[in-house]
């Protein structure tokens, strides 16, 4: 699997080593980069920009390329040990993925749930949440349903945001809780809504009708934790 940018280059130097399998490079680097790098053990190529755009599907790979081991997704029964998950229905855009990931990470989520998409492609989002999708469990789970039946059954108590909820300021929240965010265009369907126990918003100052899913994971994690 193939990750790049130098944010994110340096983030799994730094924290995963031993995750990095081959370097490559397309410019010239710092010596002192260069013999940190030598330190992994592992093979390091200097290619030209034309092969490291293909590498990169013509990304802003900035002349720092990796090859990492494949992700491994976490299992479904890792949810049980969590306290805080968020759990995002049909949202498929890489970016807002890699920043919900980001921001959970650094507020303390215990967990994401990527659901109800065909395909995802880890890479994506490994880079979007500059790393942190490698230090928290992220499982990607077709069956939201199944998923918030069996998380009911061990107490969790779930939210569900939606345009007819609370203002997120009022609620009080639960240790051992669930927020689903659904897509901007389609948002969370009416019957994953009436599984939730609470229903939550964000309160508008002005006459706008929403915000960008990962700004309002933001505000609602934030006024979760």
């Amino acid at each position: 699997m193939i990750v790049y940018g130098k944010q994110i280059f340096f983030y799994i130097l730094k924290r995963h080593p031993k995750l990095v399998k081959r370097v490559f490079f397309s410019k010239k680097v710092d010596e002192k980069i260069f013999k940190e790098v030598k330190r992994l053990g592992v093979p390091v190529q200097s290619i030209d920009n034309k092969k490291a755009q293909s590498l990169a599907h013509g990304g802003n790979h900035q002349g720092f390329l990796l090859e990492i081991e494949d992700f491994k997704y976490s299992n479904k029964s890792d949810l049980k040990e969590a306290d805080f998950i968020v759990l995002l229905y049909g949202v498929t855009d890489v970016g807002n993925i890699g920043s919900i990931i980001r921001t959970s990470y650094a507020l303390g989520v215990d967990a994401v749930v990527i659901s109800n998409v065909k395909q995802m492609k880890p890479e994506g989002f490994i880079r979007t949440s500059s790393g942190a999708a490698l230090d928290m469990p992220i499982v990607l789970y077709q069956n939201a349903y199944e998923l918030i039946n069996e998380l009911k059954m061990q107490k969790f108590v779930i939210y569900a945001t939606s345009f007819n909820g609370k203002d997120v300021r009022k609620v009080s929240f639960e240790r051992k809780k669930v927020l689903i965010l659904g897509s901007e265009g389609e948002g969370i369907p009416q019957k994953l809504c009436k599984k939730s126990d609470i229903k939550v918003k964000i309160e508008m100052e002005r006459d706008f009708d929403s915000l960008n899913v990962s700004a309002a994971a933001a505000i609602l994690i934030d006024r979760m934790r």
